[in-house]
């Protein structure tokens, strides 16, 4: 399902309490990822057309990584990252966010976020917040894993501050535009991974504790998701 010109990076796996983490690799684990998007950003979102396959999948998927939180072999939400110097939808697709000067970053020390997508069909809330920061805190694992400092993203205005307040810096690097087909009020943003650290040790140190704390993998795997 997945082919082309995939860089390669550094496989992340790991535990934080049910859920596990990993970098997706085998074919059912990208169909779910895939399936999974469908019912976000085509079905719900609306950001995307519908397919008859209900799989949403688009050219990045080539040179991206794409990575999955499971639990009970379930897939409860996902996040793909890009690395640089491969494209990001940020310099096509997302490009009427980039408003102003600001040069996009492609040094190797650079990746983009997108896809964040959480099973829509989970009815409570404190288990939609739970996959969400845990997803994060996959993202941060493969930043470190792969030597990123810098990442981009591209979310709706007001996601941007739900994000800066649970304590991710991230700054908006032009005004809100409304993005076609859906017409969303979204935001570009670049989030410094040096500059969160050094706020986190000093204002949240339990939050950069908690980021650093998992369980790895081992071969039970196949048992406990």
């Amino acid at each position: 399902m997945k082919d082309g010109v995939n860089q390669e990076s550094r496989q992340i796996e790991f535990y934080d309490g049910e859920f596990l983490i990993k970098v997706l690799e085998s074919e059912e684990e990208l169909r779910q990822a895939y399936h999974l998007r469908h019912r976000v950003f085509a079905e719900k979102l609306k950001w995307v057309a519908e397919r008859k396959d209900q799989l949403e999948s688009d050219v990045y998927d080539a040179w991206s990584h794409s990575i999955g939180l499971f639990s009970n072999q379930q897939l409860l939400g996902m996040v793909r990252m890009t690395p640089a110097p491969f494209p990001f939808m940020l310099e096509s697709e997302f490009s009427g966010c980039l408003v102003g000067s600001h040069h996009v970053r492609k040094e190797l020390d650079t990746a983009e976020i997108t896809r964040l997508a959480v099973d829509p069909t989970i009815a409570d809330r404190g288990l939609s917040a739970r996959v969400m920061r845990t997803i994060f805190k996959a993202m941060y694992h493969w930043t470190l894993a792969n030597d990123i400092r810098y990442t981009y993203l591209v979310v709706e205005s007001r996601l941007l501050r739900v994000v800066q307040r649970i304590g991710w810096p991230c700054h908006a690097i032009g005004t809100p535009v409304a993005l076609p087909p859906a017409d969303v009020l979204s935001v570009g943003a670049l989030l410094d991974l040096d500059e969160f650290r050094s706020a986190a040790a000093s204002e949240r140190p339990e939050m950069l504790k908690w980021l650093h704390t998992t369980e790895p993998a081992t071969e039970d795997i196949a048992a406990r998701m």
